[in-house]
């Protein structure tokens, strides 16, 4: 429930923060297949938000991400993107190791 709603949280925050830049929407394929053939991004994680949008992280091995959310009627936009993405193991949260 928290994880959701820091989910929910973060993507109205990144919205409200590019409301003033041209959003980029389209099919989630387009941006998948797009984002795998220019950046090599490819999703490493994703949550359910609470209006029913998915938000998906995408990253790649140099360090490029992007966080796309998908809306019930199947829309999907960036919300963010940038450098510098590194994966966090779980076990730095204090959550044994499987």
């Amino acid at each position: 429930m928290l994880r959701t709603t820091i989910l929910a949280t973060l993507a109205v925050l990144m919205m409200a923060s590019t409301a003033t830049a041209q959003t980029m929407c389209s099919k989630r394929s387009k941006f998948i297949d797009s984002l795998a053939e220019g950046y090599a991004e490819s999703p490493v994680a994703m949550g359910l938000v609470s209006n029913g949008s998915v938000l998906e992280v995408l990253a790649s091995e140099n360090g490029t991400w992007t966080i796309i959310v998908t809306m019930p009627n199947g829309l999907s936009c960036v919300v963010a993107s940038g450098e510098a993405w590194e994966d966090v193991e779980r076990i730095a949260l204090g959550e044994p190791a499987a």
